[in-house]
This record gives C-alpha cells, sequence and structure tokens, in this order.
C-alpha cells in the first residue's frame, strides 16, 4: 500500500467516513497531500548530496464551498497532512528548518474541486522571547519568524548554541551578525555588525558590514528576515 492510501485510511478510521462524505464531488485530501509533495519538491534547496531543505510553512487556497465542507476538519486535516510530510521527507532526504505549519485560505476566484499550494520556509528561532506585557514596556525588540526578543546590551544572531538569539537557518552562520543597544540615548540608537559570515547581511535591502539602524528596519540574514523595533520615547 502507497504513502497516500496509508493517509487515506488514517483519515477514515479518524473521522468515520464523514470526510469522504462531505468531500464527495470536491476537492480531495489526497489530492491535497499530492500537491503538498510536489510543492516541497519542487522548492527544496540543496543542502548536501544527501540533504535538502523543504518549505515548513504552508497555504492550501481553496473555493468557498470547499473551505465550508472543510471547517468541521481542518484541524484534523493539517495534523494528518503534517504527519504524512514527515513521512515523506523522511523517505526523500528533506528537512524542516521549523515546525510544518498548514493553513486553509479561502480564495473566490477557485472553483469547487481545484486548489492552490503556497509555501515558504521559515526558520525555528529559539532564544528568549517576550510576552505582550513586556513588548509594550521594551525599548528595543526585534522581531523574527513570529517571536519577539528583547533587544538589550549586545546580542548575537547565529545557527550556533553559543549564539544568543538561535535561527535554524542553513544559510545563516553559528556567529552571523551582533546588535548593540544604546539605551542610555533619546531615542535608543541600535548598530547592527556582520561578525565575518559566510553569506553577509542585507540591512534595508542593502548589502553592509556595519549600520545604524531606525525602527522597523529590516536585517536580512540568510533567509530570514529580522526586524528591528525601536520605541520612542520609552
Amino acid at each position: 500500500m502507497g504513502a497516500l492510501q496509508k493517509f487515506e485510511r488514517r483519515l477514515e478510521s479518524l473521522i468515520s467516513g464523514t470526510f469522504a462524505r462531505a468531500f464527495r464531488s470536491a476537492v480531495q485530501p489526497v489530492e491535497i497531500a499530492a500537491s503538498l509533495q510536489r510543492e516541497v519538491d519542487n522548492n527544496a534547496q540543496i543542502l548536501s548530496r544527501q540533504r535538502r531543505l523543504a518549505p515548513n510553512i504552508f497555504y492550501v487556497e481553496l473555493s468557498s464551498s470547499d473551505m465550508g465542507r472543510l471547517a468541521p476538519y481542518d484541524s484534523t486535516l493539517a495534523d494528518e497532512l503534517s504527519h504524512q510530510l514527515k513521512e515523506y521527507a523522511e523517505r526523500q532526504g528533506l528537512v524542516f528548518p521549523g515546525p510544518i505549519r498548514i493553513n486553509f485560505e479561502e480564495h473566490d476566484d477557485l472553483t469547487t474541486g481545484r486548489h492552490h499550494i503556497r509555501s515558504e520556509a521559515q526558520a525555528a528561532v529559539s532564544g528568549d522571547a517576550m510576552t505582550d506585557t513586556q513588548v509594550r514596556r521594551a525599548t528595543a525588540y526585534l522581531e523574527v519568524n513570529g517571536t519577539r526578543h528583547p533587544l538589550h546590551g549586545s546580542i548575537v544572531v547565529g545557527r550556533g548554541t553559543e549564539a544568543d538569539l538561535r535561527i535554524n537557518d542553513p544559510g545563516v552562520s553559528r556567529r552571523h551578525v551582533e546588535f548593540l543597544t544604546r539605551i542610555d540615548q533619546q531615542p535608543p540608537t541600535v548598530e547592527v555588525h556582520d561578525l565575518g559570515s559566510t553569506n553577509g547581511m542585507l540591512v534595508n535591502g542593502q548589502k553592509m558590514g556595519s549600520a545604524i539602524v531606525d525602527d522597523r528596519s529590516q536585517v536580512r540574514v540568510g533567509s530570514t528576515t529580522i526586524t528591528v523595533h525601536i520605541v520612542q520615547g520609552a
């Protein structure tokens, strides 16, 4: 039995056949699963002879009618599609930069039974994350892949364990850039310096070795964008 057939059997056992009846003559879950496999194959980046980096964030675009049928089962289907993708990745030598997330979106220009997949690679980020209360009180902080991290003193960003803010992006060096913050000035000033990384950094789209950055400046390292937030008058 093939992987996609096993995927269908798992869904049937989880939802007792109601899913299959709901999706009769509409988009089929196995078609979405096959499209996700093609998406990771088409967008995988070569890391080495035996390893490729695959996107891990997926957007499944559906018609309004299919979206309505899917609504009661979207979380179960997303979990099963993620599980199926992980199994496929292991067989194909694919690795993900972070957790898999599958989102379903309604698109009026799609007809019943049609779907479209978009994807992106989003690296997992680890470090001191901030709560909403801390963000409101912060003088400066970094935002990267949906997480926010306090910016004070000196912070090294990189892929290695010695970095203060770690980004699981193969294009990021072990110690890639350093942010230096002066909060004794008004407004606070933030500098960013490349630490001799392999791929360098872009500051607001320009390749630089160092720069003084403003509020909402974007620093790109590897495939990851870091947004700087400086709170005026904090």
